[in-house]
């Protein structure tokens, strides 16, 4: 207890520079839980993908969209269970800072396919029957405060015009990487207008999710999806989902690299930050451990003095910041342009990371001290002036 009691008196010894040593060891698990959140996140968004779905779009990009007609052939081929198809809609809903995806969907098999999307039957149905319906992710119906019964009127900039949507239902998540932040609606209803308004747009959809009864044999049943239309005016690439996820995701690799890159960073640097920190109160102690030395204290014992006093600064910014890193990401996540991202929370990997580091900063910090302590000799240490 009195070596506790010895440590805990040296760590405050120097009180301001003990303080700010902590402030800046918890500023640093902060920066890295924040930046490690946005990685994971990013990457998450593939890991929530299914791998009994495939995606077929158009094969010169995404962008360009498919005729209505592939629909019954793609169905049609050996090892397709179910087929949905969605078409991005974008509009603006009040102001262009509220971003979340807006998508006109096959009503009768969306949620077929993707069975993560939980809604109460009666919902579903409801939805169904009213050619304008729509239904919302629980995220966005709790963000806009969306209800069931509710108007949302979107301002068309790919689909021009003034578009009113009656909430239906709102279908939660299965698990947490599930996107609850989706507007769906009918197609059928985006493509009556069209027909009218613009014939040429009309009979398109954006992508078709195709869900398969033997993942294993995904290549064989994508490349005979893409074998069908070979040739002709819209060809497709069929392509897993998790695949198709990493396009989009690749697109900022070069940017979530450097973040991870910046989030390791911040810990090397807040390790030199800890061990200037100790470098400096060994070498004030320097006559201390020759007086301890003198006294009998072994190499065990100012191992663990100094160690123990490394640890501790460590534990204790690094404590402070785990505990701040979680309303600092929810903060962040408010910041964001709304939908920005489909969920964002903390992952259980940043904490032990965050966690692993703090004990890392600690004992590397105070390899040199200890070095320096036991290698001087006692009358070198009493010698010492500084």
């Amino acid at each position: 207890m009195k070596v506790f009691k010895l440590i805990f008196k040296n760590a405050l010894r120097h009180k301001l520079r003990t303080a700010l040593t902590i402030v800046g060891i918890s500023i640093a698990i902060i920066a890295f839980g924040l930046l490690r959140t946005v990685v994971t996140i990013w990457d998450s968004s593939v890991d929530a993908t299914m791998v009994d779905r495939l995606i077929t779009r158009q094969a010169v990009s995404f962008i360009f969209p498919l005729p209505y007609a592939y629909k019954d052939k793609i169905a049609a081929v050996p090892g397709v269970s179910k087929i949905t198809f969605a078409n991005w809609f974008q509009g603006v809903y009040k102001d262009k800072s509220n971003f979340f995806s807006r998508m006109a969907v096959d009503p009768e098999t969306i949620f077929d396919v993707y069975s993560e999307f939980l809604i109460e039957q009666d919902q579903l149905q409801n939805f169904k029957k009213e050619r304008n319906a729509c239904i919302v992710g629980e995220g966005i119906a709790k963000q806009y405060n969306f209800k069931i019964g509710d108007i949302i009127t979107l301002d068309g900039d790919i689909y021009p015009g003034r578009w009113d949507f009656v909430v239906r239902g709102i279908y939660k998540g299965q698990n947490k990487n599930t996107d609850i932040s989706q507007m769906l609606f009918h197609w059928e209803y985006v493509n009556e207008r069209m027909n009218v308004e613009a014939p040429e747009r009309a009979n398109d959809v954006g992508w078709y999710v195709i869900k398969i009864s033997d993942p294993n044999r995904s290549a064989e049943i994508s490349e005979q999806i893409d074998a069908l239309f070979k040739n002709s005016i819209a060809e497709t690439k069929t392509e897993t989902e998790k695949a198709f996820a990493q396009g989009f995701v690749s697109a900022s690799s070069a940017i979530i690299t450097a973040m991870n890159f910046m989030s390791f960073a911040i810990i090397g640097i807040i390790m030199l930050v800890l061990a200037n920190t100790m470098i400096m109160s060994a070498r004030e102690r320097t006559r201390e451990y020759a007086v301890f030395k003198t006294l009998g204290f072994s190499a065990v014992h100012l191992t663990g003095l100094i160690l123990g006093e490394s640890l501790l600064i460590s534990i204790i910014g690094g404590g402070i910041g785990i505990a701040f890193t979680f309303p600092v990401v929810a903060g962040f996540e408010q910041a964001l342009p709304k939908g920005f991202f489909p969920f964002f929370f903390i992952e259980p990997i940043t904490i032990i990371l965050s966690s692993f580091s703090i004990i890392i900063i600690g004992l590397v910090s105070a390899i040199f001290p200890i070095q320096r302590a036991l290698c001087t000799r006692i009358v070198d240490g009493f010698r010492f002036v500084g």
